[in-house]
């Protein structure tokens, strides 16, 4: 089964036609909650689909081959996604969560329950301006501010089992300069720009793409977020080919 899925989704909230598909061929008792898998790997429903991608497959030719299970969920990878309740639940908790490192909460805090269900279903529906009528406010800073409280970012490493990395990070350093994605690098994952050897062995990645580790942490944030508002950051080994 092919499917085009956006990379700012969630596998969860999108693959409705794939259990649809693969039902039909099933005895109803083997079905139980679905999960997905790749070379082994089970795939974290609650991080983006640009994320998975970036990280498991990005050096791979598409298609993406993923496997779909219908049981022996596993319980010590995985949480639990049993409707597109909870999917809402986390993608809400994310925005909250970044508004408070942007603005201190005050953002979301006045907006009203319409707006963040418009949030939700501009997601959900893949509607951009539904989606953006709202999330521009999230995106704004007083002139005199230039530039955000915190910078929400979420670093992941294709190399480790770890979580994702998060730390306060400022965009504009104590003397007023603007820091940069090399600077943010530099502060938390070190290893993802220097190698013993001077050589640099892996690739950051975000949304796909490789941006100059020059490039301003704000604008990434303004620009490259992700629709829950973090920067998603994935640290994967350079191909040796």
């Amino acid at each position: 089964f092919q499917l085009l899925l956006p990379r700012i989704s969630y596998l969860t909230l999108v693959t409705d036609k794939v259990k649809k598909h693969f039902q039909k061929v099933m005895r109803q008792e083997e079905v139980s909650e679905i999960w997905f898998e790749y070379e082994g790997t089970p795939l974290k429903w609650h991080y983006p689909i640009g994320v998975l991608f970036d990280l498991h497959a990005s050096n791979t030719a598409l298609p993406w081959s993923i496997t779909v299970h219908f049981k022996n969920f596993p319980e010590k990878d995985l949480l639990h996604c049993y409707s597109k309740d909870v999917i809402e639940a986390h993608f809400m908790a994310c925005i909250k969560e970044a508004d408070a490192l942007k603005h201190k909460s005050q953002v979301i805090n006045e907006m009203q329950k319409k707006d963040h269900k418009q949030l939700w279903m501009g997601l959900q529906n893949d509607k951009f301006e539904q989606f953006w009528a709202i999330n521009r406010k999230l995106m704004e800073y007083s002139p005199e501010d230039s530039g955000f409280r915190y910078i929400p970012f979420r670093i992941y490493q294709a190399t480790t089992e770890r979580p994702f990395i998060q730390k306060l990070f400022r965009p504009i350093a104590s003397g007023g300069q603007l820091h940069t994605l090399g600077d943010l690098l530099k502060d938390v994952c070190p290893s993802a720009i220097t190698s013993g050897d001077g050589e640099q062995k892996t690739q950051v990645m975000i949304h796909g793409i490789e941006p100059m580790l020059e490039t301003p942490i704000q604008w990434l944030s303004e620009h490259m977020s992700y629709p829950d508002n973090f920067l998603h950051i994935s640290i994967i080994p350079r191909p040796t080919d």
